[in-house]
């Protein structure tokens, strides 16, 4: 690295970017920008001969598009006769690839989402986050794509005691509405929901609800057919006692004697 180049980068690396972060949640993580705007100007200010460009393509659009992976938009940045290149594909809110028609996806816990496809504002709008990602190859805030800004993602919390005997007092009533051995239908019930535990005392709170709203479908079943059973024993046993009236009664004299 030249003198010229480290001058450049230090000066915009240690330059304290922390009061002008955006946040923006994606899920269950946080994410970080900047500004496209400010970052510009504090860029401009320091060096007047900053420029950048927006790499335009077949028919001067400023993006490629390929309808199996997206969109994809490109700047490059020169500051004093150094010049870096970056790319941004175009993305929803949850940081998924938009496309120029509509397409679903599965989640793991929240089913199918939709993502809605691309206008030239979300093209606009991702052509200006890559224009202050590619100041940061410059050291502008850099830091927070190297993560040490960007929250991790919280681990999952273990599941309480509570919550586990609540999973286990499902797991014992299907054990008895089964006849089958509490291990077996624990073991059963991890695995036909692909979670990786050996017992229930390891769960988190997420497969604590998974496995609540799974068993307790099965205990309804179960109740159900249960009830059908008893309704048709009932209904049978009706019955036999009607055929043996019928049978007693045949029996009995047409016409009863009279009392004297």
């Amino acid at each position: 690295m030249t003198e010229e180049k480290k001058a450049v980068f230090d000066e915009l690396f240690h330059l304290d970017v922390s009061d002008r972060v955006e946040k923006k949640k994606a899920g269950k993580t946080e994410l970080s920008y900047l500004s496209w705007s400010w970052a510009w100007a504090e860029v401009k200010r320091r060096y007047e001969d900053v420029y950048y460009t927006i790499q335009k393509f077949e028919n001067n659009l400023p993006y490629v598009y390929d309808e199996n992976t997206g969109y994809m938009v490109f700047t490059s940045v020169t500051i004093s006769g150094i010049t870096h290149e970056m790319w941004l594909p175009v993305m929803d809110g949850a940081n998924k690839a938009m496309k120029s028609t509509a397409y679903t996806y599965s989640t793991k816990y929240n089913g199918e989402k939709t993502v809605e496809p691309a206008s030239m504002f979300d093209i606009n709008k991702t052509i200006m986050r890559c224009l202050v990602k590619n100041l940061a190859m410059f050291g502008l805030g850099l830091y927070i794509y190297s993560g040490e800004d960007l929250p991790e993602e919280e681990p999952v919390k273990q599941a309480s005691k509570v919550q586990v005997k609540a999973i286990n007092d499902l797991l014992s009533k299907v054990s008895k509405m089964t006849d089958k051995p509490f291990i077996s239908v624990e073991k059963a019930t991890l695995n036909y929901l692909k979670i990786n535990k050996k017992t229930t005392d390891e769960i988190d709170v997420e497969e604590h609800e998974k496995m609540i709203v799974y068993l307790q479908g099965v205990v309804g079943k179960l109740e159900k057919i249960e009830k059908d059973k008893k309704e048709e024993a009932a209904k049978k046993a009706n019955q036999d006692m009607f055929e043996e009236m019928e049978v007693e009664q045949e029996g009995l004299p047409l016409e009863y004697p009279q009392a004297k």
